[in-house]
């Protein structure tokens, strides 16, 4: 698909609808990732369900496996599994699209739930793929919140010492987490001072700007000594109007029927919006 914002806003109406019906899910921290997962798997990585198999293929690792309802429906959208399938059986009893991802689904590398563990594997997937002298990239998205666990640290750390160029971390910045603000719960003002110190190419972009992403991640591609951390400002909710955005509260939160009303009326405006834009182009 040509327009990736649109794309983005479909895979929030997706993870929305699996949300309402299932009964609960991490929608806040879904909404901030849309971009950055579409331009990923639509643009950005060398997977497919083609190629699922092939080790010369990309990897990626959702850390913040919270938010795996987006995650899902763009595995659904990329044709690893059937969109209607994950929307009425997330979360049911007996269903393998369980609340993390879950590697037994077709697309996910590992389980994640336990926060800080991606980047500190996906330094060792990169490590790998350059020691069997693969064409592999590797890439992992991690939350803000996430920044607390120090093996996240370690993670940079071991990333940096292997200048690991075949390693690109995006960290989603929307400044919440479940129990408040990270500058209040543990603050990362200094981010790009921080990881830059580990001796990490590090770029900061608006994530919910897909062309932004593209750039940042064609830089990440030419940079060929150092990994590099994208440090993606987002907006917790974002896509979910005034009732969603930037607010703390909606870390985890089921919508009232009315609010899912209101927040699935917007995101078809948005779409609609965006389709209208990509249709003047073409003219």
């Amino acid at each position: 698909m040509d327009n990736l914002t649109a794309l983005a806003y479909e895979v929030r109406k997706t993870a929305l609808e699996m949300i309402m019906k299932s009964g609960g899910g991490h929608i806040g921290g879904d909404f901030s990732e849309a971009e950055i997962l579409t331009t990923l798997y639509f643009h950005e990585m060398n997977i497919s369900p083609e190629n699922a198999d092939d080790p010369d293929r990309d990897y990626f690792v959702l850390s913040k496996g919270h938010s795996v309802e987006s995650y899902y429906a763009v595995l659904a959208k990329k044709g690893f599994f059937p969109e209607e399938e994950v929307i009425n059986s997330f979360s049911q009893f007996g269903s393998e699209f369980i609340g993390h991802p879950n590697n037994v689904l077709p697309g996910i590398e590992m389980n994640s739930g336990s926060l800080g563990h991606g980047l500190p594997v996906c330094v060792g997937m990169a490590l790998a793929a350059r020691m069997d002298g693969r064409p592999s990239r590797v890439y992992t998205l991690m939350g803000d919140g996430e920044l607390a666990e120090g093996s996240v640290w370690e993670g940079f750390m071991a990333g940096g010492h292997y200048r690991l160029a075949n390693l690109c971390a995006v960290v989603d910045v929307n400044g919440l987490q479940i129990s408040g603000t990270t500058k209040e719960v543990m603050n990362h003002e200094n981010l790009t001072a921080q990881v830059s110190s580990f001796g990490w190419n590090v770029l900061e972009v608006n994530g919910q700007s897909t062309e932004e992403l593209i750039s940042a991640f064609g830089a990440a591609r030419a940079c060929t000594d150092r990994p590099t951390c994208i440090i993606a400002h987002t907006v917790k909710g974002s896509g979910g109007g005034e009732l969603m955005e930037n607010k703390a509260a909606w870390h985890h939160k089921l919508p009232s029927q009315a609010e899912y009303e209101e927040i699935s009326a917007g995101l078809d405006r948005k779409i609609k919006e965006e389709q209208a834009k990509e249709g003047s182009r073409h003219e």
